[in-house]
């Protein structure tokens, strides 16, 4: 299974097309962690579990989602209501509430990727104004029976190899 995480898109409509384009037929779900800037019935979200960001004022979309696919518990959320850009402490609390066995979030605009307490907490960047680095990013997160791939793309360039992670899977209840 492959899910696509996209965040802080910031107004971008013809390059979320081209992501979607590319990759909605290997995917089995797509997430948008807020800050899109655009309406909920833009067309190129149709299909993309969307939630609210800070820079999205027209409230038309959930400030958090939990979605499970595959047996997984992912918890969706833009990250400013719970202080991402200086720890993960509230998010972490939040998403064992939440039962989640992966976090998504945006709002820093920083790449990342980390396993604290059984819990993956991805943040797949900003493909419109990155923060840490130049590339332009989103991520594909494979999963199989054993583990989670996290595979970094760059808007402009693709695949960047170097960047993938493996994560042993959650256990799952």
């Amino acid at each position: 299974m492959k899910i696509l995480i996209v965040s802080d898109s910031h107004g971008l409509t013809e390059e979320l097309r081209e992501i979607k384009a590319q990759y909605a037929d290997e995917v089995q779900m797509m997430i948008h962690c807020g800050d899109s800037e655009l309406q909920a019935d833009e067309k190129v979200l149709e299909n993309f579990i969307v939630v609210q960001g800070n820079c999205d004022f027209s409230g038309q979309f959930p400030e958090a989602l939990v979605e499970e696919i595959g047996g997984l518990r992912i918890f969706v959320t833009h990250g400013h209501l719970y202080s991402v850009k200086s720890t993960l402490l509230n998010l972490s609390l939040r998403a064992q509430e939440a039962a989640a066995n992966i976090v998504c979030f945006g709002h820093s605009h920083f790449l990342g990727a980390e396993m604290i307490d059984g819990i993956l907490y991805i943040n797949p960047g900003s493909i419109r104004l990155p923060r840490g680095r130049t590339e332009k990013t989103f991520v594909i997160l494979e999963v199989n029976e054993n583990e989670m791939k996290l595979h970094v793309h760059d808007l402009n360039h693709g695949k960047l190899d170097d960047l993938t992670q493996v994560f042993s899977l959650p256990k799952r209840d």
